[in-house]
């Protein structure tokens, strides 16, 4: 009797509490906890979002309010003759640049979303040798910036066109577009051999690089993004993301290339400039450098080069077509959008090549 009573004696007792129980099995706890337990970081990190943050609105407000405090020894500083010639070359640089900017990053922005990729698939052969001069002359039919061609040409390589073509448009297309073309017009002025330089000098060097990829290139560098840039936006939203994001991002760099010529106008020696000038080799390789590191987008590279006067039209030559195709920007969207081992073996060979396309085109049309 005692053995059928023992076990009829904890079915009397309070069950203990599961989170007391250190031998309870997760199956056996309540849901009430375990939907709890998630939601507390969440609310964590909403809290913390709903905090105070530095954001840009607020860096705007605060250099707003330094500006409006300092206001007077800004003005004294301003009205200093290095502060008038640097304010001059700066001012005139953007306003210049700034409608070819938005005209491009426009244009750029209603291609990438709303051309059928199938489009070029189409219109390239499958030749490789004979598409990379075909798809560097559509540089010059379809207008965008190099902020806009790096992301076009990985989808280009994604949907089937050959990485020579994809190659050939991503250096031709920001260089030798319509809006480009028509800047360096405007920028140059007096001397319209500068623009036809400045077409066949990167279109040259787009061939040859296309050419080079299709002899020594390895589909094994490319790393390609798994989905579209704009997947799941619709066509609007996209174009207007496109948009935003082109014109901060180039106009941007427009505002620090056009501070770096102005310093370097108004600051530099005139003798350093002058030394650099005078040797054809130094100035070359100085501009080509300068276009790397200021890295400005293309509509607007043609005023920043204008304004150096001291160097020839041959090292302004390389520093349009150097820039367009190899600066700091670019190689970190190259590395983005096509993996490190690519744009480690692209941007040093396609620096080299655009001094030298530069240099013969100079030396033939200019």
């Amino acid at each position: 009797m005692a053995i059928t009573t023992e076990p009829a004696a904890p079915t009397t007792e309070t069950p203990p509490e599961p989170h007391l129980n250190p031998h309870a099995k997760p199956d056996a706890m309540p849901d009430a906890p375990a939907k709890e337990s998630p939601a507390a970081p969440a609310e964590e990190a909403k809290e913390s979002k709903d905090g105070w943050q530095f954001n840009s609105p607020l860096v705007l407000t605060m250099v707003l309010l330094v500006v409006v405090l300092a206001q007077g020894p800004i003005r004294q500083a301003l009205s200093a003759p290095v502060m008038q010639s640097w304010m001059t070359v700066f001012v005139a640089v953007v306003v210049q640049a700034l409608p070819f900017l938005v005209l491009g990053v426009l244009l750029s922005a209603g291609i990438a979303v709303f051309v059928p990729a199938t489009f070029f698939t189409r219109a390239l052969p499958k030749n490789p040798v004979l598409a990379v001069p075909i798809a560097g002359m559509a540089g010059a039919i379809l207008p965008g910036c190099e902020c806009a061609s790096v992301p076009v040409a990985g989808a280009l390589v994604r949907r089937g066109v050959t990485p020579a073509a994809a190659i050939a448009f991503l250096l031709s297309a920001p260089a030798i577009n319509p809006i480009v073309l028509t800047a360096t017009a405007v920028a140059f002025p007096r001397n319209p051999e500068m623009v036809l330089a400045r077409f066949a000098g990167s279109l040259l060097v787009a061939c040859v690089m296309g050419w080079l990829w299709t002899r020594i290139g390895r589909t094994d560098w490319l790393r390609l993004p798994a989905h579209e840039p704009h997947e799941g936006e619709t066509k609007g939203a996209a174009f207007w993301g496109s948009v935003r994001h082109d014109v901060m991002q180039a106009g941007g760099f427009l505002v620090l290339g056009a501070m770096s010529a102005a310093t370097l106008k108004a600051v530099a020696p005139a003798s350093w400039l002058r030394t650099a000038a005078d040797n054809p080799v130094v100035a070359i390789l100085a501009l080509s450098i300068l276009a790397v590191l200021l890295s400005i987008c293309s509509e607007a590279d043609a005023f920043v080069a204008a304004s150096l006067t001291q160097f020839s039209l041959t090292a302004k030559l390389a520093f349009l077509v150097v820039g367009p195709m190899i600066d700091l920007k670019l190689f970190a969207m190259q590395a983005g959008t096509f993996g490190r081992g690519f744009a480690m073996r692209f941007a040093p060979a396609t620096f080299v090549l655009a001094i030298a396309g530069a240099v013969v085109t100079g030396a033939v049309l200019l």
